[in-house]
């Protein structure tokens, strides 16, 4: 048995993630709340449960609030119903959208201005002038913010990237249908108490690869699709089999794409990098990580 194989078989990865301007976000968070109407909370469609911030709800409080599903063109369309149907079961609207090409992007225009209705009401009532529907927006790192408010503004105004922590500050963006939204930095929480949340994160991008052990990830997420996506995994791998072991698969990947060192030694962070990457881009196939049937409340 290798090092790396040894290593792999035996080890356990512990992720623990919390820049100081994560502490700061959540402080703009709740300082800024009076002056929106509503919250957006963007959250993964692929794991909604673990990219759904636990401080948000306590720091939103009964602020009108919907939940946005970004890219639910890469999960299954069974689980992304569910998803839907339970948040609709708990008093919140949830839409599925695809930040990157629009789809969705107008219901949430016409959601705003449903919730945003008797606001605008009292406003009127109190003889005060009319003004236009004030969103704030909130996520963890690298779940889609940026790219969503750009669909709404019809413009670049905001920067992008794939990768979390790119925005920075808080901005105001005019956006269509008379709103201006408060974007605010991804925002993650201090500790994690679910491993499997933290893990979750990871696969999709939400913590940055260079602060983690990718070769552990990448196995970690093979040993996830095994059970969740096995035939994905074959078809997408050309494998003759799937093995049980996590670490078996992963060199058979390795094989089959040619991922090897020298003395035929699998190269298991090629094939970890590969797995993750393709997993992320929805090569692999519509996969979502988690249902509502996991939460316990």
């Amino acid at each position: 048995m290798s090092y790396n194989e040894e290593y792999l078989r035996n080890d356990n990865l512990n992720i623990n993630w919390y820049p100081g301007h994560m502490k700061k976000t959540r402080e703009l968070v709740q300082d800024n709340l009076k002056l929106v109407d509503i919250v957006i909370e963007l959250l993964d469609a692929r794991i909604p449960y673990s990219s759904k911030n636990p401080d948000i709800s306590q720091l939103v409080g009964d602020k009108p609030r919907i939940v946005l599903l970004n890219k639910s063109d890469l999960c299954e369309k069974k689980e992304l119903d569910e998803w839907i149907a339970y948040y609709e079961k708990i008093g919140i609207k949830a839409i599925p959208i695809n930040a990157m090409t629009g789809s969705g992007v107008n219901k949430i225009v016409t959601e705003c201005k449903n919730l945003a209705g008797e606001i605008m009401k009292k406003y009127a009532e109190k003889g005060r002038k009319a003004r236009g529907i004030r969103l704030m927006i909130v996520g963890v790192p690298n779940v889609g913010k940026s790219s969503l408010i750009n669909k709404l503004s019809g413009r670049k105004s905001t920067q992008t990237g794939d990768r979390p922590g790119v925005t920075k500050g808080k901005q105001w963006v005019k956006i269509r249908g008379n709103m201006e939204l408060l974007d605010t930095p991804g925002i993650l929480w201090p500790k994690f108490d679910d491993q499997k949340v933290a893990l979750n994160l990871a696969f999709t991008r939400a913590i940055k690869d260079e602060i983690l052990d990718v070769e552990t990830l990448g196995l970690r997420l093979i040993e996830k699709l095994i059970v969740l996506a096995p035939d994905d995994l074959r078809a997408r791998y050309k494998l003759e089999e799937i093995y049980p072991n996590g670490v078996d698969t992963m060199e058979a990947i390795g094989k089959k794409r040619g991922f090897i060192l020298g003395k035929n030694e699998i190269d298991y962070t090629r094939v970890a990098t590969t797995v993750l990457n393709e997993f992320r881009e929805g090569k692999i196939g519509k996969i979502t990580l988690e249902s509502p049937d996991e939460i316990v409340d």
